[in-house]
């Protein structure tokens, strides 16, 4: 019997993100990207497709909450327009990821649809 390629064996990367205000949630969200996601900031080099894990702590919150993603956007370093190097990680369409997202949106409440620039637009 074959073994499945190496590829598949490996582990998602685990991001760890700590948001301390409602503005850096705000730049951090992409509520344009289907079930939602969260621009990263990181340098680490990132593919379109890789799978990812994240320990998110919103503000105030103790808690972190695992949420599991796909990176949907990277943005290199030295961007035009100065853009923040990382990517960004669109959510998984299971609990944790609609757990997530509905925290988020709660946080922000009305903000989500600001013209403000963010990380992503």
């Amino acid at each position: 019997m074959s073994q499945p390629p190496a590829a598949n064996l490996a582990r998602p990367a685990i991001l760890s993100l700590s948001i301390n205000s409602k503005s850096a949630l705000f730049a951090a969200y992409m509520p344009f990207i289907k079930n939602g996601g969260l621009f990263i900031p990181t340098n680490k080099g990132y593919n379109l497709g890789d799978e990812v894990f994240m320990l998110l702590q919103l503000m105030d919150d103790p808690a972190k909450l695992p949420v599991k993603g796909r990176v949907v956007w990277v943005t290199p370093a030295n961007a035009q327009a100065s853009k923040t190097q990382g990517v960004g990680v669109q959510f998984t369409e299971d609990d944790s990821g609609r757990q997530v997202r509905a925290k988020i949106e709660q946080v922000l409440g009305a903000h989500i649809g600001s013209n403000r620039p963010t990380h992503t637009i």
